[in-house]
C-alpha cells in the first residue's frame, strides 16, 4: 500500500502559491519585508519596527522605551510596522505613498522597493493580537502610487483594544478610499464572537470586479468595487495617543504566516 502523503498546508486548491513568509529562519527575510513604516515621511531610525522572531512565528510589538515614528506629522502615535513595497520622490516633495496628513512632505528619501506588490490575488495570514485601550493591530493593502490617485486601501483586518469585549471584538475590514476619487468608502467593524488574542485566520480575496473577505474560512462580506492598480502590504501595530502607562502592557502582533495566491488560469 502506498503510505498517507499529508496534505501541504502551502497548496490551496484552483490556485499557486505567489508569496509567502512562514516566519521560521531565525532573521527577518529583507527580501520580502520592508522594515520601517513609512520612513519617506520620517526617517528610517524614527520608523524601524521592535519585533522577534521564534517557534515559527513573527511578534510585531511596542516597546516601553519607543518613541513616537513621526512626531511632526502623527503626534504621539507609536508604529512597529513591515510593508511589502516603497515608493516616494524627492527630498521635500509631497509625492508619496499613503499622504495621511495635507502637511506631508518627503523628509528622507527613499529608494523604490517592491518585494510584493500584485493586483489581485487570494491573501490570508494567521494571526493573533495582545492589546489593550488605545492600541491596534492591523494588516491593510495600499496602492503603489506612482500615481498620486492610485492610493486606496484593503483592509484585512483592524482591531483595536477598545473593541474588544467578553462578548466579542469589532473586527474591522473593507475598503477606505484615501484619497482615490473612483473609490467610495466602504468599511465595516463587525462584532463577531472571537477572540484576537487566539490565533484566526484573517484573509480576502481581491478580484477585478469584488472583494470578499474571510474570518476563519467563512465569508464575512463582498464588497462590489476593486482597485485596478497595484498594491502592497502594511502589517502592523500601533500605540495611540491616550495609552496610559501607569497601567501599560506591552501589545503583541504575533504572525503565524502569511501567504498570498494566484488562480490557475488568473482572473
Amino acid at each position: 500500500m502506498t503510505p498517507d502523503v499529508p496534505p501541504n498546508p502551502l497548496e490551496k486548491p484552483g490556485y499557486r502559491l505567489d508569496f509567502h513568509d512562514e516566519f521560521e529562519d531565525a532573521g527577518l527575510d529583507e527580501s520580502r519585508w520592508v522594515p520601517y513604516y513609512l520612513p519617506q515621511w520620517s526617517t528610517r531610525e524614527q520608523s524601524r519596527p521592535r519585533y522577534t522572531l521564534g517557534g515559527g512565528a513573527l511578534t510585531l510589538q511596542i516597546d516601553a522605551n519607543q518613541q513616537p515614528w513621526c512626531p511632526e506629522f502623527d503626534g504621539a502615535v507609536k508604529c512597529s510596522s513591515l510593508q511589502t513595497g516603497l515608493f516616494c520622490g524627492p527630498l521635500g516633495s509631497r509625492i508619496g505613498q499613503h499622504r495621511f496628513n495635507d502637511h506631508l512632505i518627503v523628509r528622507q528619501e527613499q529608494p523604490t522597493l517592491r518585494t510584493y506588490v500584485p493586483r489581485y490575488g487570494y491573501f490570508e495570514l494567521r494571526a493573533k493580537a495582545v492589546l489593550g485601550p488605545d492600541q491596534l493591530a492591523a494588516v491593510w493593502m495600499i496602492g503603489f502610487e506612482e500615481t498620486p490617485e492610485d492610493s486606496g486601501e484593503i483592509t484585512i483586518v483592524e482591531i483595536f483594544g477598545n473593541n474588544i469585549a467578553p462578548e466579542g471584538t469589532r473586527l474591522g475590514h473593507g475598503l477606505k478610499r484615501i484619497n482615490d476619487p473612483r473609490l467610495a468608502q466602504d468599511f465595516h467593524e463587525d462584532l463577531l464572537p472571537f477572540d484576537p488574542a487566539a490565533y484566526h485566520v484573517y484573509a480576502c480575496e481581491w478580484r477585478p470586479d469584488v472583494i470578499h473577505f474571510y474570518l476563519d474560512d467563512r465569508r464575512l462580506r463582498t464588497i462590489a468595487q476593486s482597485p485596478g492598480y497595484p498594491m502592497q502590504f502594511m502589517v502592523n501595530v500601533y500605540e495611540l495617543p491616550g495609552a496610559g502607562e501607569a497601567d501599560r502592557f506591552q501589545p503583541l502582533f504575533t504572525i503565524d504566516y502569511f501567504r498570498a495566491y494566484q488562480p490557475l488560469g488568473g482572473y
